[in-house]
């Protein structure tokens, strides 16, 4: 195993003290955010999904050894773009104006109920997400590297949400959801209550030097050029299939490819196989496309285009 797959399996094994029996998911969300992507996390309340934040910010430390600097952002429809960008503010005392920053630059920044703000405060957080950068009058302030948003979002509750436009979803690069724990689990979540005491004592296990080494392995890690070509066959096929409306963007492949690769580094490889794609497809892909029949199962779908391509490198 290289030092980058050992730091990324330092830090799942962080994240498993606090959340209990989510391994796969744990793996899915460390490739995300290896491979440089922001991550939309949707599922019911009471889950984690705060949690889950919390505990990788807390497992990668700084240049002077604290924890990076970690935001959350309640969203509500109140809530106004300077709230989350930073406003100048006039100084009596030098008589001139100073930036005071928002919670949007820091490096890992919890937008939680993302659904649940306007469009405007939505365009904001677009940009520092797309650009790596907020506007404030003239000036451009940037976040601090490492940088990615885990935003949440309620998929049961549409009372008072304004829906993330198709441009803004194209910007995370994978949806998940943590589901229900199993029973086993569950007896630890009792038993431990680690959302509180684990949480409390978890120590960095990674120097944002080796994260930022280990992101940059990721990019590297080789994939086969006949799975490189089914990757923008698969994408290609959203586009053309019959059962969707709007299919996945050029954007879209680059994260469907800096996924894979990053997933076979959390694996323990330094090369792609086809499982990886399989695996990523529906996390990378279903949250882009729009299906012309609502009632269509987009994920299963989208597996099965996955699974048609790589069984058409086998023959």
């Amino acid at each position: 195993m290289s030092v980058q797959s050992e730091a990324a399996a330092a830090l799942i094994g962080g994240a498993e003290r606090v959340i209990k029996g989510k391994r796969e998911f744990l793996e899915l969300l460390t490739a995300g955010i290896l491979a440089g992507g922001h991550v939309l996390l949707e599922d019911n309340p009471g889950l984690g999904k705060t949690t889950v934040a919390k505990t990788f910010a807390a497992l990668i430390a700084s240049q002077d050894g604290t924890p990076l600097l970690f935001k959350r952002i309640q969203f509500t429809p109140d809530l106004l773009p300077y709230d989350i960008t930073g406003v100048d503010v006039f100084d009596p005392e030098t008589r001139s104006f100073r930036f005071v920053p928002g919670p949007v630059l820091a490096n890992i920044v919890l937008a939680d109920e993302i659904n649940r703000t306007t469009p405007k405060v939505q365009s904001a957080l677009l940009e520092v997400m797309a650009e790596r950068q907020v506007t404030v009058g003239s000036a451009v302030h940037r976040p601090p590297e490492p940088f990615f948003v885990i935003a949440t979002e309620n998929p049961i509750e549409s009372e008072g949400t304004f829906p993330l436009p198709a441009a803004q979803l194209d910007r995370f690069m994978m949806r998940l959801s943590l589901g229900y724990p199993d029973r086993e689990s569950e007896l630890a979540i009792l038993d431990e209550n680690p959302a509180v005491k684990a949480l409390a004592e978890l120590k960095p296990v990674l120097t944002e030097a080796e994260f930022l080494s280990a992101r940059a392995t990721a990019s590297e890690v080789y994939c086969h050029q006949s799975l490189k070509e089914a990757v923008a066959d698969i994408v290609r096929e959203t586009r053309s299939h019959r059962s969707f409306a709007l299919g996945a963007s050029p954007r879209a492949a680059l994260h469907f490819l800096g996924a894979v690769k990053a997933l076979a580094l959390v694996r323990g490889r330094d090369y792609v196989i086809d499982e990886d794609l399989l695996v990523l497809v529906a996390p990378v892909l279903s949250h882009r496309i729009r299906l012309r029949d609502v009632k269509a199962h987009g994920d299963k779908l989208i597996r099965e285009i996955c699974l048609s391509m790589l069984n058409g490198l086998k023959s």
